[in-house]
């Protein structure tokens, strides 16, 4: 689905930063709650052709969600996300990461504290994540991972959510 959404996609290697923008056509609360909810985020949170399935998730300050992409032969790639603030329409930070079924934690990839903000951008919400990684090496190697293009390939398995919620 191509459209005339706002998406800006900014890579800062002076401060190892990923800024995402990205407008929803859908209110804020509503795009909260599909960033927030184990139900709908196992319904977008992955590129096509993977799908996301959850393990676990408390989102609460102190809580995770622990969850993985799962491709279509099956392999799944695990993620844990660490919720650290949580100020619920506006914002949350997190502490992301690569780990294991288990939930342990892979040290050789790395990992990134994400600011996830949500505004209101006349009728629709614009959600700003700016990525922080601890160094200009750890950004690069998500860069090469296909950061960008997974994100927006993911942002777009959203938006055909959001047209299916508002009806």
């Amino acid at each position: 689905m191509k459209s005339n959404l706002y998406f800006d996609f900014v890579a800062d290697k002076v401060k190892n930063t990923l800024t995402i923008k990205r407008e929803f056509l859908a209110d804020r609360q509503l795009v909260w709650d599909c960033y927030t909810k184990q139900e709908l985020l196992d319904q977008w949170f992955a590129p096509a052709p993977l799908t996301t399935k959850t393990k676990s998730m408390d989102f609460s300050e102190g809580g995770h969600w622990h969850y993985a992409m799962v491709d279509p032969n099956g392999t799944e790639y695990w993620g844990w996300t660490g919720y650290l603030k949580i100020k619920p329409i506006d914002y949350y930070t997190a502490l992301d990461a690569f780990c294991n079924a288990e939930g342990e934690i892979n040290e050789d990839l790395p990992r990134a504290e994400w600011l996830v903000n949500f505004t209101d951008r006349g009728e629709n919400a614009l959600v700003e994540t700016v990525v922080t990684y601890k160094s200009l090496s750890d950004l690069e190697t998500v860069i090469q991972m296909g950061m960008e293009q997974g994100m927006m390939a993911t942002l777009e398995k959203l938006d055909q959510l959001l047209l299916t919620l508002k009806k």
